[in-house]
């Protein structure tokens, strides 16, 4: 996948998590998980577009781990809405799987980029 692709998946994991966040019940919990999940689920993109911009292995690397604790915390939100029915699992499910899926690319970026930062720090013999 290209960088390019995984813009544009998080842009629309971004604009699929306003149309959850709208479908929200008016309540308490709702109200106050959907101010949360908006927020959370809407940064990564954000901020997988500073990654990209970043000045070095280590700048990138510091600007994926903020993706994944907020797409993490999406992931919690997420299931937090299905599990308390605020929103049924058929409504939720797909956001759901794409948000573990997004988390699952961002953790190997994390890996590779990692990897990559070793070897260029190790010194040579």
């Amino acid at each position: 996948m290209t960088t390019e692709e995984l813009k544009e998946r998080f842009r629309k994991f971004s604009i699929n998590i306003i149309k959850l966040v709208n479908k929200m019940p008016n309540n308490i919990a709702g109200n106050a998980i959907a101010k949360q999940i908006v927020r959370s689920g809407t940064s990564p993109a954000a901020n997988y577009r500073a990654a990209c911009l970043a000045k070095s292995n280590k700048d990138f690397l510091n600007k994926l781990k903020m993706v994944e604790e907020e797409i993490d915390e999406t992931s919690h939100w997420l299931s937090v809405i299905m599990d308390a029915e605020l929103l049924s699992r058929t409504q939720v499910e797909d956001l759901y799987d794409e948000c573990i899926e997004l988390r699952r690319i961002i953790v190997r970026s994390i890996t590779t980029i990692k990897q990559t930062i070793d070897s260029q720090e190790r010194p040579t013999a």
